[in-house]
């Protein structure tokens, strides 16, 4: 009967030590750790901040629709580690997104970070494609969910006539944004002329418009963690009149960036 019990002992020290080499990550060591941005010290994370107080684990900034009189007509609203430094070590973050009528957050993924949506108001038209290339979308409406998963290149879009929004919640502090139309056509130093036009099959002419588009935007946008903000427009005047066919060539290129990431 010892030597079953000192079996069973072995084989669960076994099990757990196993168990601390495929974890995500590792256990916290203290209650808390409020990033200090400004800290020099860099690593997987940010530095504990040594005097802290609730202002540091409260943001007010998910309270208000974001403005939406922009190239996309969408705006993310992100409240990561970089806006509640207080979120450092805990794995958790959200953002708010708000979208006019016919407005787009456009296909990207999130590296770090599975995404799940909880809709405030409006209706929209979502999906995510695996790395077999199959689109999964769905239609959603207030009160329901959907949920994209880690690594995977994903979209909403505002298909209605009324404004929608959502709160959209992440299982990471900090989880990355690639936009797909971007890194393809932005990249600094900028991809070559001719892969773009063999893998689109295109000509350089319409790469390069492309690229002096989505440069422009990149320009005068705002970098965050989350959110490329696109350059905005008076809320008098349309959307430029190649919205449509830059939103097409997105979903086109996530398609082919997807395939050339994962398989």
């Amino acid at each position: 009967m010892a030597t079953s019990d000192y079996g069973l002992m072995i084989g669960m020290m076994i099990v757990i030590s196993l168990a601390s080499f495929v974890s995500a990550d590792p256990e916290l060591l203290q209650d808390v750790c409020v990033a200090d941005l400004a800290s020099d010290v860099k690593s997987n994370g940010f530095a504990c901040k040594i005097n802290i107080s609730a202002a540091d684990f409260f943001f007010v900034g998910l309270a208000k629709p974001g403005l939406t009189n922009n190239t996309f007509g969408a705006t993310v609203t992100s409240a990561s580690v970089q806006q509640i430094m207080g979120l450092n070590t805990l794995g958790v973050s959200m953002a708010r997104i708000d979208y006019a009528p016919g407005g787009v957050n456009s296909p990207h993924i999130h590296p770090r970070a599975t995404e799940i949506v909880f809709v405030l108001e409006g209706e929209l038209d979502v999906g995510f494609i695996t790395t077999e290339n199959k689109l999964f979308s769905k239609h959603i409406k207030k009160g329901e969910i959907f949920t994209f998963p880690r690594g995977l290149i994903h979209f909403q879009i505002n298909n209605g006539n009324v404004h929608a929004a959502v709160i959209a919640s992440f299982n990471s502090q900090l989880p990355g944004t690639q936009r797909v139309a971007n890194a393809v056509f932005v990249s600094s130093p900028t991809v070559q002329d001719i892969v773009l036009a063999k893998t689109f099959q295109v000509g350089t002419k319409e790469v390069e418009k492309i690229k002096s588009r989505l440069a422009h935007e990149a320009t005068c946008s705002t970098n965050n963690s989350y959110l490329i903000t696109p350059c905005h427009f008076s809320a008098t005047s349309p959307p430029p009149s190649s919205f449509t066919s830059i939103i097409q060539t997105m979903i086109y290129s996530s398609l082919v960036i997807h395939y050339f990431l994962y398989n």
